[in-house]
């Protein structure tokens, strides 16, 4: 597999894996208003820890979600900057 192949699969990755990210945060932000069943906290983490963290983020500042909750403020956005430490990171190795 060439390097451009490896970058574009990655990149589809954290894109889908952005995506779902911040679909939870809507849904379950929706789900919470209506009274339906939730989102776990877990699942929630689960999606932003698996290179899900800018739509985590993106999740909590556009749908006002979880935000009181201190792990929510404080790892989101650590994830972020780990995820794009790594992801550099794997560039930096890919294409050295």
């Amino acid at each position: 597999m060439d390097k451009i192949t490896i970058v574009i699969i990655a990149l589809a990755f954290v894109a889908v894996m952005n995506a779902v990210s911040f679909a939870l945060m809507g849904h379950d932000k929706k789900s919470a208003r209506e009274g339906k069943r939730r989102v776990s906290e877990k699942r929630l983490f689960l999606a932003a820890a698996c290179f899900g963290g800018l739509g985590g983020v993106l999740g909590m500042k556009v749908f006002r979600h979880k935000t009181q909750h201190w792990y929510f403020r404080v790892f989101f956005p650590a994830l972020l900057v780990l995820q794009i430490a790594l992801l550099a990171a794997g560039a930096y190795f890919l294409f050295r």
